[in-house]
């Protein structure tokens, strides 16, 4: 009878535990199928039936570049040949509505520029998926070009301001003119003239921000990406409309990029390494590794590291500077993000070096370098690409700019000076691979070639710079001109402090690490 109950005993065990087990296999398929089960990796990012719809696009299907005639952007713009990475699926970029004004809060970036294509549209539709819904774009240069700006132009939410003779005699009467605040930057050369200019041009673009209902103002470069971590969704829009409603303004602190290599192409969508900001390092951790994350440069940063700032649409607002905004008629609330950062791509071309020495007329000493830029690094870089071979000033490239040690790489990130940001690239990739860019490009040249068949050159030019009474409306000209009462009102104030310019971090007292070059 013993053996019986044991021999019962154990079938029933038996019997339970493949019971459990079936069970299990059960659920396990179950959540396997649900979920949709564990698909290639590679294919993540492959174009689904119906292609992604952005503001401006028109919901056309995308094309290649290669269907439409060349437009020199080819391969940037069209089919990424970099492999995709497999995130966010399934992530949805909510630009359901046509119009955005339904989205709040109402975003706005102001830029002055001067860039192509290729830069400016990963640059602006990446910020349209984080939450931005307007774009004031002050071109000049390149952007200005027909064949680029004809394209700017189609983008909804976007608005195109030409640098044109009229436009710098309504500046010359604008307010900021007739204070002391800016002054100190008028009349000087390269970066202190695009200084002036992009702060002007915020000016305008605060006028043109509330007549667009708009809620927040930032001035952001084309080089340059906001990145809203903190936030669950990545979305900037969430990020602002957290804040308290007393909060006037926000420092975004600026990460630098730090390329791994001298060919980099498309910064944007190749470089994924940046060193974090003194403002979200702890002290001694920042210090204790200046040298090293220094490499025998000037400072910290090759270039700025007091980041830039967003600031709430109200009466009285004024920009600071290109870094920042004020109030004629407050002390404004400001915060600084402990988690959100400004990405620069800070010299991650090789050509940057020769392109910024184009721009500028200066002689490559150290004396009359000073006229032109404001950073230590700007005035080295200037004279090496003004004095020496190509192959010299690569090599001088690949020792100041690019990160070759691996294991200063590794420690560095180990402490949290340099760290890997992805999301950015995944969402310019994405956008690429969705042929989001190659589609707007194609849809503008159509246009392009319309107009050309209906208007002759010199009417074509005509609509091409409007007049910058159409462009903004008669009480643009009530703001920016001197006002009496404004001006008595400034004489008791701070606003005449000098405007906040490009800062470098903080450095080592006492520790003199750099000289610029001299010239043979």
């Amino acid at each position: 009878m013993a053996g019986l109950y044991y021999t019962s005993a154990f079938v029933s065990r038996l019997l339970f535990l493949l019971t459990v087990l079936s069970v299990s296999l059960a659920a396990f398929a179950f959540v396997l199928q649900w979920r949709g089960g564990l698909p290639d990796p590679s294919t993540r990012w492959a174009p689904d039936d119906d292609p992604i719809e952005f503001h401006g696009t028109g919901g056309s299907k995308p094309v290649r570049l290669s269907d439409s005639s060349s437009s020199g952007c080819e391969d940037i713009l069209g089919q990424s040949r970099m492999p995709s990475f497999p995130y966010f699926k399934d992530w949805k970029f909510n630009f359901g509505s046509s119009s955005g004004s339904d989205l709040k809060p109402k975003i706005s970036i102001t830029t002055s520029t001067s860039a192509g294509l290729e830069q400016i549209l990963p640059w602006l539709f990446y910020h349209k998926v984080i939450g931005v819904t307007n774009f004031f774009l002050f071109v000049e240069g390149k952007a200005a070009s027909p064949n680029v700006s004809m394209v700017l132009e189609s983008i909804q939410g976007v608005r195109v301001i030409y640098r044109t003779r009229e436009l710098e005699d309504v500046q010359a009467k604008s307010r900021i003119w007739n204070e002391t605040w800016l002054a100190g930057f008028f009349y000087q050369p390269c970066n202190y003239e695009l200084f002036v200019k992009q702060t002007l041009n915020m000016e305008m673009a605060i006028v043109m921000a509330r007549e667009a209902g708009v809620d927040w103002i930032i001035h952001l470069d084309t080089d340059e990406l906001l990145h809203p971590a903190g936030t669950s969704e990545y979305s900037l829009r969430r990020l602002l409309a957290d804040l308290p409603e007393d909060v006037d303004m926000v420092v975004f602190p600026n990460y630098e990029s730090s390329v791994e290599r001298d060919d980099v192409k498309e910064p944007f969508s190749e470089v994924s390494m940046f060193k974090k900001n003194y403002d979200h390092l702890p002290k001694e951790t920042y210090f204790g590794n200046y040298k090293e994350a220094t490499r025998g440069n000037p400072n910290y940063f090759l270039t700025y590291g007091n980041g830039k700032s967003a600031a709430r649409v109200q009466d009285h607002l004024r920009p600071n500077g290109a870094h920042r905004w004020h109030n004629y008629m407050k002390s404004p609330k400001e915060i600084k993000l402990d988690e959100a950062a400004v990405l620069h791509y800070t010299y991650p071309k090789f050509s940057d070096l020769t392109s910024r020495r184009d721009r500028c007329g200066c002689k490559p000493t150290k004396e009359d370098v000073k006229r032109c830029f404001m950073l230590e690094f700007d005035r080295a870089a200037f004279i090496i690409a003004s004095t020496v071979t190509e192959e010299e000033m690569l090599q001088w490239y690949r020792e100041h700019v690019v990160w070759t040690d691996k294991a200063l790489i590794r420690k560095l990130i180990k402490k949290g000076i340099l760290t890997r940001i992805y999301t950015p690239m995944v969402i310019i990739q994405g956008l690429k691979e969705s042929g989001v860019f190659a589609s707007v490009v194609a849809s503008a040249h159509r246009n392009i070639i319309k107009e050309e068949s209906l208007s002759s050159t010199g009417n074509r030019n005509a609509s091409r710079y409007p007049h910058i009474t159409d462009t903004f409306p008669r009480k643009m000209g009530r703001i920016l001109e001197p006002q009496a009462t404004a001006r008595k009102f400034l004489e008791f104030s701070e606003t005449d402090r000098q405007a906040i310019s490009p800062q470098s971090p903080p450095g080592m007292d006492g520790i003199h690490l750099y000289k610029i070059p001299s010239v043979q």
